[in-house]
């Protein structure tokens, strides 16, 4: 089978150049100069030139008086219909927002994107700690969040050893699990439980329920569904959480089977 991510026989080289010079403007929220882009994108100061006038043209990058540039409105603009497709018809989001009103726990959607684990949808509840980093977005910490536990979970262990072993396990709290075997008990065990959980291994004090929603064989198809609650609550309300967890997750699968 071929592989999706290879680079493909048309591979057009001058918009790979400009999406490189956008993702090292990305990089620099100070800015950078045209000849500080070509050096980081190793490009000729002359294609350089012509790329970042393009970009600017298009609003993609901002020339500033300084003659640096920073990133445009328009990545602002092509992000929020980018979350906006992943989050689903109004019904899921609707969904999201009542089990986090209820609740009162801050409620995430996520799902393989681009064979990564992303946060597709956040609904944020009042008795939720706030995570910075669980916000729509690729998730840097998949192997140590309920939400990653459970898509994971859907991998053959090849495929997560493949996973694991690209992105990493970082020690996120003296709890993460970093190590394989450890993480495929873990694993195992949330399969039988019917929930993936996670006690602080993200966040000291943060405790984290996921369970999925959508299996599929498309893996890019799959959706989670978890939530996020001070972990001492977890440790008495797990069935609870589990209960209202599976619940909104047949909301949400009867929304996504409507736009289907």
């Amino acid at each position: 089978m071929r592989d999706p991510l290879a680079e493909p026989s048309d591979l057009i080289r001058s918009v790979s150049r400009a999406l490189r010079v956008l993702e090292a403007v990305g990089r620099a929220p100070k800015g950078l100069t045209v000849k500080q882009i070509a050096r980081r994108c190793e490009l000729t100061v002359a294609t350089t030139y012509h790329l970042v006038r393009t970009l600017a043209y298009e609003g993609y990058v901002i020339r500033r008086e300084d003659g640096t540039y920073i990133v445009g409105l328009e990545v602002a603009d092509r992000y929020r219909e980018l979350v906006t497709a992943f989050r689903g018809p109004p019904s899921v989001g609707e969904a999201l927002r009542r089990a986090a009103s209820e609740s009162g726990f801050s409620h995430y959607l996520g799902r393989f994107v681009g064979g990564q684990v992303a946060v597709t949808a956040v609904s944020e509840g009042p008795r939720s700690p706030y995570l910075e980093d669980l916000v729509p977005g690729f998730d840097e910490g998949a192997h140590a969040t309920a939400l990653g536990k459970a898509l994971l979970a859907t991998l053959t262990p090849e495929q997560r050893f493949r996973y694991l072993r690209e992105f990493g396990m970082r020690p996120f709290t003296p709890a993460t699990l970093v190590n394989t075997e450890a993480f495929e008990a873990d694993l195992a065990a949330g399969d039988r439980r019917g929930m993936h959980l996670e006690l602080g291994q993200f966040r000291q004090g943060v405790a984290c329920a996921g369970v999925l929603v959508c299996p599929d064989k498309d893996m890019e198809r799959r959706v989670v569904l978890a939530c996020a609650l001070p972990a001492t609550e977890m440790m008495t309300t797990a069935r609870l959480v589990r209960a209202k967890l599976l619940s909104t997750a047949r909301s949400i699968a009867d929304g996504l089977a409507t736009e289907g």
